[in-house]
Protein backbone atom coordinates (compact mmCIF):
# COMPACT_ATOMS: atom_id res chain seq x y z
CA UNK A 1 0.00 0.00 0.00
CA UNK A 2 3.10 2.69 1.15
CA UNK A 3 4.35 1.37 -2.46
CA UNK A 4 1.49 2.53 -4.31
CA UNK A 5 1.33 6.08 -2.25
CA UNK A 6 4.63 6.92 -2.90
CA UNK A 7 4.65 5.83 -6.79
CA UNK A 8 1.59 8.33 -7.60
CA UNK A 9 3.21 10.58 -5.31
CA UNK A 10 6.10 10.33 -7.70
CA UNK A 11 3.78 10.56 -10.62
CA UNK A 12 2.66 13.76 -9.94
CA UNK A 13 6.23 15.07 -9.33
CA UNK A 14 6.89 14.30 -12.21
CA UNK A 15 4.02 15.65 -14.06
CA UNK A 16 5.09 18.94 -12.43
CA UNK A 17 8.22 18.80 -13.39
CA UNK A 18 7.14 18.11 -17.19
CA UNK A 19 4.63 21.00 -17.13
CA UNK A 20 7.72 23.09 -15.47
CA UNK A 21 4.84 25.12 -13.98
CA UNK A 22 3.28 25.51 -10.62
CA UNK A 23 0.29 23.14 -9.71
CA UNK A 24 -2.19 22.76 -6.63
CA UNK A 25 -0.33 20.24 -5.51
CA UNK A 26 3.54 21.01 -6.07
CA UNK A 27 5.44 24.55 -6.84
CA UNK A 28 8.31 24.99 -8.66
CA UNK A 29 11.33 27.47 -7.55
CA UNK A 30 15.29 27.77 -7.99
CA UNK A 31 15.81 24.04 -5.59
CA UNK A 32 13.20 22.28 -8.14
CA UNK A 33 9.91 20.95 -7.50
CA UNK A 34 8.31 20.94 -3.67
CA UNK A 35 4.78 19.72 -2.69
CA UNK A 36 2.39 22.32 -1.56
CA UNK A 37 0.17 21.97 1.78
CA UNK A 38 -2.45 20.55 0.12
CA UNK A 39 0.12 17.97 -2.21
CA UNK A 40 1.56 16.96 1.06
CA UNK A 41 -2.15 16.03 2.67
CA UNK A 42 -3.23 14.82 -0.34
CA UNK A 43 0.06 12.35 -1.09
CA UNK A 44 -0.01 11.38 2.75
CA UNK A 45 -3.78 11.29 3.97
CA UNK A 46 -6.39 11.64 0.92
CA UNK A 47 -4.58 8.85 -1.06
CA UNK A 48 -4.11 6.44 1.50
CA UNK A 49 -7.31 6.62 2.27
CA UNK A 50 -8.69 6.11 -1.32
CA UNK A 51 -6.94 3.18 -1.22
CA UNK A 52 -7.83 1.60 1.42
CA UNK A 53 -11.51 1.91 0.46
CA UNK A 54 -10.25 0.84 -2.66
CA UNK A 55 -8.47 -2.48 -1.52
CA UNK A 56 -11.88 -3.41 0.52
CA UNK A 57 -13.71 -2.91 -2.81
CA UNK A 58 -10.86 -5.61 -4.16
CA UNK A 59 -11.10 -8.15 -1.40
CA UNK A 60 -15.04 -8.07 -2.10
CA UNK A 61 -14.16 -8.69 -5.73
CA UNK A 62 -11.95 -11.70 -4.84
CA UNK A 63 -14.50 -13.14 -2.62
CA UNK A 64 -17.11 -12.94 -5.43
CA UNK A 65 -14.45 -14.31 -7.55
CA UNK A 66 -14.19 -17.28 -5.23
CA UNK A 67 -17.79 -17.86 -4.84
CA UNK A 68 -17.71 -17.92 -8.62
CA UNK A 69 -15.08 -20.67 -9.00
CA UNK A 70 -16.58 -22.99 -5.94
CA UNK A 71 -20.26 -22.95 -7.56
CA UNK A 72 -18.21 -23.29 -10.80
CA UNK A 73 -16.88 -26.83 -9.03
CA UNK A 74 -20.55 -28.28 -8.19
CA UNK A 75 -22.30 -30.39 -10.37
CA UNK A 76 -24.93 -28.34 -11.68
CA UNK A 77 -28.11 -28.77 -13.31
CA UNK A 78 -28.68 -26.81 -16.10
CA UNK A 79 -31.21 -26.33 -18.84
CA UNK A 80 -30.92 -25.73 -22.09
CA UNK A 81 -34.51 -24.87 -22.86
CA UNK A 82 -34.60 -22.11 -19.75
CA UNK A 83 -36.00 -19.17 -21.22
CA UNK A 84 -32.92 -16.89 -19.91
CA UNK A 85 -30.72 -18.85 -22.63
CA UNK A 86 -28.18 -19.30 -20.03
CA UNK A 87 -29.21 -22.71 -18.86
CA UNK A 88 -31.13 -20.79 -15.89
CA UNK A 89 -27.58 -19.18 -14.42
CA UNK A 90 -28.68 -15.95 -16.50
CA UNK A 91 -28.65 -13.90 -13.51
CA UNK A 92 -24.99 -13.96 -12.78
CA UNK A 93 -24.83 -11.72 -15.73
CA UNK A 94 -27.10 -9.26 -13.85
CA UNK A 95 -24.95 -9.53 -11.07
CA UNK A 96 -22.02 -7.33 -12.86
CA UNK A 97 -24.15 -4.37 -12.40
CA UNK A 98 -23.40 -4.34 -8.81
CA UNK A 99 -19.84 -3.15 -9.17
CA UNK A 100 -20.92 -0.43 -11.58
CA UNK A 101 -20.25 1.83 -9.00
CA UNK A 102 -16.36 1.09 -8.29
CA UNK A 103 -15.79 1.23 -11.95
CA UNK A 104 -17.30 4.53 -12.31
CA UNK A 105 -15.32 5.56 -9.30
CA UNK A 106 -11.69 3.65 -10.94
CA UNK A 107 -12.39 5.67 -13.92
CA UNK A 108 -13.49 9.16 -12.35
CA UNK A 109 -9.81 8.60 -11.15
CA UNK A 110 -7.97 8.25 -14.47
CA UNK A 111 -9.95 10.69 -16.20
CA UNK A 112 -8.72 12.77 -12.99
CA UNK A 113 -4.87 11.69 -14.16
CA UNK A 114 -5.33 12.56 -17.79
CA UNK A 115 -7.13 16.09 -16.93
CA UNK A 116 -4.03 16.29 -15.45
CA UNK A 117 -1.84 16.10 -17.97
CA UNK A 118 -3.77 18.03 -21.01
CA UNK A 119 -3.93 21.18 -18.39
CA UNK A 120 -0.14 20.97 -17.40
CA UNK A 121 1.68 19.22 -19.72
CA UNK A 122 0.01 20.59 -23.11
CA UNK A 123 -1.13 17.55 -24.25
CA UNK A 124 -4.27 16.64 -26.15
CA UNK A 125 -7.05 13.97 -25.70
CA UNK A 126 -7.25 12.08 -28.54
CA UNK A 127 -3.24 10.93 -27.18
CA UNK A 128 -4.64 8.93 -24.64
CA UNK A 129 -7.13 7.18 -26.98
CA UNK A 130 -5.46 4.13 -25.94
CA UNK A 131 -5.00 4.25 -22.25
CA UNK A 132 -9.47 5.22 -21.82
CA UNK A 133 -9.40 2.54 -24.53
CA UNK A 134 -7.70 0.07 -22.25
CA UNK A 135 -8.89 1.21 -19.08
CA UNK A 136 -12.71 0.07 -20.58
CA UNK A 137 -11.67 -2.95 -21.60
CA UNK A 138 -9.77 -4.03 -18.87
CA UNK A 139 -12.77 -2.99 -16.06
CA UNK A 140 -14.98 -4.96 -18.28
CA UNK A 141 -12.92 -7.71 -18.66
CA UNK A 142 -11.86 -8.07 -14.97
CA UNK A 143 -15.72 -7.98 -13.73
CA UNK A 144 -16.84 -10.63 -17.05
CA UNK A 145 -14.08 -12.53 -16.94
CA UNK A 146 -14.56 -14.74 -14.36
CA UNK A 147 -18.09 -15.65 -15.26
CA UNK A 148 -16.77 -17.57 -18.13
CA UNK A 149 -15.43 -20.25 -15.85
CA UNK A 150 -19.29 -21.39 -16.29
CA UNK A 151 -18.77 -22.40 -20.03
CA UNK A 152 -17.87 -26.10 -19.45
CA UNK A 153 -20.97 -26.55 -17.82
CA UNK A 154 -23.31 -24.50 -20.45
CA UNK A 155 -21.68 -26.06 -23.72
CA UNK A 156 -22.74 -29.07 -21.93
CA UNK A 157 -26.13 -28.23 -21.05
CA UNK A 158 -26.25 -26.79 -24.74
CA UNK A 159 -24.60 -30.52 -26.08
CA UNK A 160 -27.33 -32.36 -24.31
CA UNK A 161 -30.69 -30.22 -25.24
CA UNK A 162 -29.96 -29.92 -29.06
CA UNK A 163 -29.32 -33.79 -28.65
CA UNK A 164 -32.62 -34.47 -26.71
CA UNK A 165 -35.02 -31.69 -28.34
CA UNK A 166 -33.44 -32.81 -31.95
CA UNK A 167 -34.55 -36.17 -31.13
CA UNK A 168 -37.82 -35.29 -29.56
CA UNK A 169 -38.40 -32.70 -32.53
CA UNK A 170 -37.70 -35.80 -35.09
CA UNK A 171 -40.34 -38.49 -33.30
CA UNK A 172 -42.89 -35.65 -32.92
CA UNK A 173 -42.40 -34.66 -36.59
CA UNK A 174 -42.48 -38.22 -38.08
CA UNK A 175 -45.89 -39.05 -36.31
CA UNK A 176 -47.04 -35.86 -37.43
CA UNK A 177 -46.28 -36.48 -40.98
CA UNK A 178 -47.82 -39.78 -40.53
CA UNK A 179 -51.01 -38.43 -38.99
CA UNK A 180 -51.83 -35.72 -41.25
CA UNK A 181 -49.73 -36.33 -44.73
CA UNK A 182 -50.02 -40.24 -44.94
CA UNK A 183 -53.12 -40.68 -42.74
CA UNK A 184 -56.99 -40.92 -43.41
CA UNK A 185 -57.80 -37.86 -46.02
CA UNK A 186 -61.49 -37.56 -44.75
CA UNK A 187 -59.17 -36.22 -41.32
CA UNK A 188 -58.02 -33.09 -42.68
CA UNK A 189 -61.42 -31.15 -42.04
CA UNK A 190 -60.04 -31.19 -38.74
CA UNK A 191 -56.67 -29.60 -39.08
CA UNK A 192 -57.77 -25.90 -37.85
CA UNK A 193 -57.37 -25.25 -34.51
CA UNK A 194 -55.99 -28.70 -33.89
CA UNK A 195 -53.80 -28.95 -30.96
CA UNK A 196 -51.59 -30.65 -32.91
CA UNK A 197 -50.24 -27.89 -34.58
CA UNK A 198 -50.03 -25.69 -31.58
CA UNK A 199 -47.79 -28.24 -30.30
CA UNK A 200 -45.66 -28.46 -33.38
CA UNK A 201 -45.48 -24.52 -32.68
CA UNK A 202 -44.41 -24.60 -29.29
CA UNK A 203 -42.11 -27.30 -30.05
CA UNK A 204 -40.31 -25.34 -32.86
CA UNK A 205 -39.96 -23.00 -30.41
CA UNK A 206 -38.13 -25.00 -27.68
CA UNK A 207 -35.96 -25.93 -30.06
CA UNK A 208 -35.25 -22.23 -31.38
CA UNK A 209 -34.50 -21.50 -27.91
CA UNK A 210 -31.95 -24.51 -27.08
CA UNK A 211 -29.78 -23.47 -30.15
CA UNK A 212 -29.33 -20.38 -28.87
CA UNK A 213 -28.15 -21.23 -25.52
CA UNK A 214 -25.52 -18.84 -25.12
CA UNK A 215 -22.03 -20.12 -23.80
CA UNK A 216 -21.30 -17.59 -21.15
CA UNK A 217 -24.01 -16.18 -18.48
CA UNK A 218 -24.07 -12.91 -19.70
CA UNK A 219 -25.31 -10.77 -22.53
CA UNK A 220 -24.87 -7.67 -24.65
CA UNK A 221 -26.73 -6.00 -22.22
CA UNK A 222 -24.93 -6.36 -19.33
CA UNK A 223 -21.38 -5.35 -21.50
CA UNK A 224 -22.66 -2.29 -22.76
CA UNK A 225 -23.89 -1.63 -18.95
CA UNK A 226 -20.49 -1.61 -17.50
CA UNK A 227 -18.65 -0.29 -20.59
CA UNK A 228 -21.23 2.85 -19.80
CA UNK A 229 -20.17 2.40 -16.24
CA UNK A 230 -16.07 2.59 -17.26
CA UNK A 231 -16.57 5.02 -19.82
CA UNK A 232 -18.76 7.97 -18.21
CA UNK A 233 -16.20 9.52 -16.45
CA UNK A 234 -14.44 10.43 -19.64
CA UNK A 235 -16.93 11.95 -21.48
CA UNK A 236 -16.12 15.55 -19.74
CA UNK A 237 -12.81 15.22 -20.97
CA UNK A 238 -14.12 16.51 -24.10
CA UNK A 239 -14.90 19.46 -22.88
CA UNK A 240 -11.18 19.78 -23.71
CA UNK A 241 -11.38 19.98 -26.71
CA UNK A 242 -14.94 21.66 -27.67
CA UNK A 243 -16.58 24.38 -25.31
CA UNK A 244 -19.99 22.99 -23.63
CA UNK A 245 -22.24 25.02 -26.28
CA UNK A 246 -20.28 23.37 -29.36
CA UNK A 247 -20.61 19.82 -28.00
CA UNK A 248 -24.01 20.22 -27.26
CA UNK A 249 -24.97 21.34 -30.91
CA UNK A 250 -22.76 18.48 -32.00
CA UNK A 251 -25.31 15.96 -29.75
CA UNK A 252 -28.13 18.00 -30.92
CA UNK A 253 -27.55 17.31 -34.81
CA UNK A 254 -26.41 13.78 -33.63
CA UNK A 255 -29.47 12.87 -32.63
CA UNK A 256 -31.96 14.82 -34.86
Amino acid sequence: MLALVYTLGFWLWRTAVAADAATWYAETNATGVHFTRAGYWYTFFSIPLFQFILLRWYLRLLLWFRLLWNISRLDLHLTAAHPDGAGGIGFLGHSAYAFSPILFAQGAVASGMIATRILYTGKTLPAFEMEMLSWIGAAVLFILGPLVMFLPHLDRAWRKGVTEYGALASRYVFRFEERWMHGDPNRTGALLGSPDIQSLSDLATSHQVVNAVSLVPFGKTDVIGLIVAAGAPFLPLTLTMFSAEELFSRMFKLFV
